[in-house]
């Protein structure tokens, strides 16, 4: 899991690199893909080990959860960067720069957490990551609501409308999906406790 949310770290660095005008958009959604294809293969790894393994580190089903959960925040956001490809879109706008530096935050504070799984008296610090995960969550709430308000009141073209909704809504899914892994490793804390 740990290498897993490693790969959405590099993900969201990379997104980070989209809104540049010398940015190598068709690279950055190629390389995007690419770490979405290794953490695939981390989630199938994980997945076998469990059913391998007698006793695991904590309940099967949290294991289970948490790296489900981990593989959806990345699968939306290579699906935001095949709509970048897929739509030709050359430039972003300032509210998706916002989205991409959430979930870079929330990448990070997952990464933390779970290299702090390793020792349960780290409980304070962990729920610490999990509550400033859930505030980005509420960040990215009041993002999707303006921006998708100031793309009705501003967007002429209905076509580039509905692509850039999707894509908004995608970015608002993912961050939804890192306070979906927080809650899960949150779950693991208490029971713990």
């Amino acid at each position: 899991m740990e290498a897993h949310s490693a790969l959405i770290v590099e993900a969201c660095e990379n997104l980070i690199k989209l809104p540049g005008s010398t940015a190598d958009v068709a690279g950055i959604c190629s390389k995007v893909k690419e770490i979405e294809s290794k953490a695939d293969r981390i989630t199938h790894e994980c997945m076998t080990a469990l059913h391998h393994t007698f006793i695991t580190p904590f309940d099967r089903n949290d294991i289970r959860r948490l790296i489900s959960r981990l593989d959806d925040m990345l699968d939306l956001i290579e699906e935001f960067t095949t709509c970048i490809d897929l739509y030709e879109i050359k430039e972003m706008k300032t509210e998706v720069q916002a989205f991409f530096r959430i979930l870079l935050n929330t990448s990070k504070a997952i990464e933390d957490a779970l290299k702090l799984l390793r020792d349960l008296r780290n409980t304070n610090i962990i729920i610490e990551k999990c509550k400033y995960v859930s505030k980005l969550e509420q960040e990215g709430d009041f993002i999707l609501h303006s921006a998708t308000a100031k793309l009705f009141k501003e967007e002429k073209d209905p076509f580039t409308l509905i692509k850039w909704k999707e894509m908004l809504n995608l970015l608002e899914d993912a961050t939804d999906k890192g306070h979906d892994v927080t809650n899960t490793i949150e779950g693991i804390v208490i029971e713990a406790s």
